[in-house]
Formats: C-alpha cells, structure tokens, sequence
C-alpha cells in the first residue's frame, strides 16, 4: 500500500487532514507534517515501534530522544512545570514560533505526568533533559492538540541531509516509509528552527536557526514594566528609579543592565508618542537620571505577556493591564501594595518631588522581589 497523500487548501480549512493524521497515529503510522521552520515526520511517543521506525528511517542510535511537539504553550507544563527563569521567559515569549528548548526532565516524575510507559519516556528524554517545540502552524497546532498523547517528531531529511521546506523537497525514499503525507506548500521560514538550552538561571544557543542569538538574548532577557496613565510622569520615573536601585544591588553601571539580561520599561493605558513631564525630567535630573529621551508608549498585550513583573500605579491601572492580558494577573501587583499613587501631572515640581520620593521608598522593597 503506498504513502497516502492529503493536499491541503489554507483557505478551505484543515480539519479533513487533522482527522486523518489523528487516525494514523492512532494506528501507529508515520506522518509527515508541515510547520512553520521545516516538514517533520510524526509519531505518537507511546507507540513504540512507531517511534523504531521514525528511528531506523533517521539512522538515530544509542536511543537517542525526539523532540516532543506540542499544541500550545500551556502544554509545557505536563513535562517541565513550573518554568521560570531563562527557560520560562523564552517559552513565554518564543513559543508558539520557531523556537526548541532543551529543558531539564524529571525522568522518576513524568510518568505519571504524561502517560507514558519506561520506552515512550526513551522516546522523549534522555540525560536529564527534554526538547520541546511549539509550531507556530495552524494546521498543526491543531493536530497537536487533537493527539491524547505526546507526539515526537523530526525534520523529514535523512541525517545529515538539508531539512526540506516544502512537500515537495522530502526525499522519495522517506516518502515511501511513512504512511501519510500532509502537503502544504512552502513554509513560512523555510529555515530550521532555534535550539537553546535553558534552566532557571542560564541559557545555551545550541544551533542559530530562524532566531539568532541576539533575539534569543531578547528574549530570554528579566523585564520588569511599569504601567501608568499617560506614561509621562510616575511610570517613566518608576523605570528610570529601578534601573537605578537594579544597578546598584548588581554593582554595575545602569547602561549595562541589558548586556545582563535585564530590561526595565514603561507604558500608559492612554496615549503614546509624547516626551516625559518637565517637573519628571527635572526631579529626575536632580537623582543625576535623565529621562530627557523618553517618548511615552501606549501599554499593549504583548509587552505585559513578555515582562516577568508588572507594577502598577493604581487599582485601575492594575484592572487595566489585567483586561490587557489575562493570562499575567499572577504577575501584576500595585507599586504601592495596596495604595494607589497618585498622579502629579500638572502639578508644581514639589508635588513632583514627592512623588518621585514615594517611588523612591517603594523601590527599594519592590526590587528586593525581582528574582535576578
């Protein structure tokens, strides 16, 4: 029986081909699917003949894992839960996209956790670690999530060989060995994804793919946000404040936070564009700050689900950035705790200067809690 090959029509929806490759795995086929980097070759981890033949066709020895593909972000937690760090930030804000993490793996815990007997934990994980990837691809995003059971995969090349980027460029004798063909055309990227190494405290480029290190440094960077009303007054001079008081508990210059991973900001429920208040650059400029350059930017969905601490100046600010993001309300606090800051705008330099003070004390409490 030949290679059974479904051609897909983004327009006309994925659903025919999702059903079937569910029902192949299911029986233990192999399946060649696209994504967003390059194909790869499907199998369900707790078939295991399955995951021998996806070996033997990829020449792999000594029982070296597969990647695990996942469906959704959130889904990282059946094998790592509880990321934080590097690694939390850059499934945060790598995934769904080109991105593979090599995580550490709880071999005795995860059993239980993903349902898989002693050779589908061999198929996913070895030495500790575990790679996972979340494709940025509708189609199998939706696959994914369809399987009710780990899915490992590799790009559809023989070892050694260039990973193909359409169809088309899979080679005719993977063609024969696998058992449905999704096809869909070119990729997105038509290049091989990023591979990082990651923990709690420090991550590894592996090998440069659609993202290149210094966007994985982007990435995997602290970012702490501070959310206001217009973003000229009490946000602007909050950041400008905690760069300060970061600075000084890391014993550097301020100008060298980022070249440590760590990333202060500011935005406004309202408005954008604007420079910060005079009184804010003067109250600033007198603490040797110099907010001069700063132009006020509106708070938007992704910069609250990249940053790793949100401190608001007030309840509404808080409800505000929470209705933004639901998903960071675990990371959204008041500066104040449970007092609003009031705003100075349009008022005397004095009423500045306070603010600016009251900042000040709730910094050096606040940035004790930022996990460096």
């Amino acid at each position: 029986m030949g290679t059974e090959v479904i051609q897909v029509d983004p327009d006309a929806g994925y659903s025919e081909a999702v059903s079937r490759a569910v029902d192949v795995l299911r029986d233990g086929g192999l399946v060649a699917f696209p994504t967003e980097t390059v194909y790869g070759i499907a199998v369900r981890a707790d078939r295991t003949q399955s995951v021998e033949r996806l070996r033997s066709l990829k020449s792999r020895v000594g029982g070296q894992p597969f990647t695990v593909h996942i469906g959704s972000p959130d889904e990282v937690e059946r094998f790592v839960p509880g990321l934080v760090g590097p690694a939390g930030r850059l499934a945060r804000g790598g995934w769904p996209g080109p991105l593979t993490l090599i995580l550490p793996f709880d071999v005795e815990a995860a059993p239980a956790a993903v349902g898989l007997d002693d050779d589908g934990i061999r198929a996913i994980a070895a030495d500790g670690s575990i790679g996972l990837r979340c494709p940025d691809h509708s189609l199998t995003s939706s696959l994914l999530r369809a399987v009710d059971a780990p899915v490992v995969a590799s790009s559809a090349n023989p070892s050694g060989d260039s990973p193909p980027v359409s169809h088309e460029g899979i080679p005719a004798e993977l063609v024969r060995e696998i058992d449905l063909l999704i096809a869909a055309g070119p990729t997105k990227h038509a290049k091989s994804s990023t591979i990082v190494r990651a923990d709690e405290s420090s991550f590894t480029v592996v090998r440069e793919g659609v993202y290149d290190e210094p966007t994985i440094r982007w990435l995997a960077a602290l970012r702490v946000l501070f959310v206001c009303t217009g973003n000229t007054c009490r946000s602007p001079m909050a950041a400008a404040l905690a760069e300060q008081v970061l600075a000084k508990r890391l014993g550097c210059e301020i100008r060298e936070l980022a070249g440590r991973g760590i990333v202060v900001e500011s935005a406004g429920t309202c408005g954008g564009g604007g420079k910060a208040a005079d009184n804010a650059i003067s109250v600033m400029a007198r603490r040797s700050i110099d907010v001069s350059g700063h132009r006020s930017r509106l708070l938007s969905r992704e910069l609250v689900e990249q940053a790793d601490y949100v401190f608001a100046m007030t309840h509404a600010h808080r409800d505000a950035v929470q209705a933004v993001a639901p998903s960071a309300a675990d990371r959204v606090v008041l500066l104040l705790e449970d007092e609003d800051l009031g705003d100075p705008i349009g008022g005397s330099e004095e009423e500045y200067e306070k603010c600016a003070s009251v900042i000040e004390r709730a910094l050096q409490s606040r940035m004790q809690e930022v996990t460096i």
